[in-house]
């Protein structure tokens, strides 16, 4: 207890070691099982796979193709799919069009290729300011379109979660595949950042 009586505040990975040892000790969650999924989330599961993804697509005409054409069919072909990946729909960003996603309603989100959603992602105001104001938004997390460049908003939902297949930075026409996955970040794929080149 603080000196005003109020319990003091945890920090979220104190009150979620807390939790888990809490129901731990109480025998509804295996530690194992726990530990199965987290690695699950770090490794098989998330960003990297979606960047895995768009450097193919990169580097790939006719892999981007299928992408566009069918998301879910060619995430597929690289191994990724699965629970809250059912049906996901690629947009491309260019020049002039640039598309953000958001769920208006929750927090729809392709895990397989993009892990689990940011907390910012979640935000009630992110999901409603984006919508209103997207140029904004985006300016106030740091990225700057030109006035010319249309955004388009795409709203997740249960049935369709979108990803983004950002421009591919110029400077890196002679990178791999390889060398272009540790480029691409969560936040591009979302519509929220621009890929740098290294």
């Amino acid at each position: 207890m603080t000196s005003d009586g109020s319990a003091e505040r945890l920090s979220p990975a104190l009150r979620t070691e807390a939790l888990e040892q809490l129901l731990t000790e109480r025998g509804l969650v295996d530690p194992d099982a726990m530990d199965r999924l987290i690695t699950r989330y770090e490794t098989n599961v998330g960003p990297l796979n979606g960047a895995k993804v768009v450097a193919r697509a990169w580097t790939d005409p006719a892999y981007r193709r299928r992408l566009l054409d069918d998301g879910t069919a060619a995430i597929a072909e690289l191994g990724f799919g699965g629970p809250q990946g059912e049906c996901i729909v690629v947009v491309e960003n260019t020049a002039t069009t640039h598309n953000v996603v958001v769920c208006t309603l929750c927090s729809c989100y392709p895990w397989p290729v993009l892990g689990l959603p940011p907390s910012w992602y979640k935000d009630p105001a992110y999901r409603a300011r984006i919508v209103r104001e997207p140029r904004t938004v985006l300016s106030e997390m740091g990225l700057e379109l030109p006035g010319d460049v249309q955004i388009i908003v795409r709203d997740s939902t249960s049935e369709v979660r979108w990803l983004v297949l950002p421009e591919r930075p110029a400077g890196t026409e002679g990178l791999t595949e390889e060398q272009l996955v540790p480029l691409v970040t969560r936040d591009a794929m979302v519509g929220v950042a621009k890929v740098e080149a290294p």
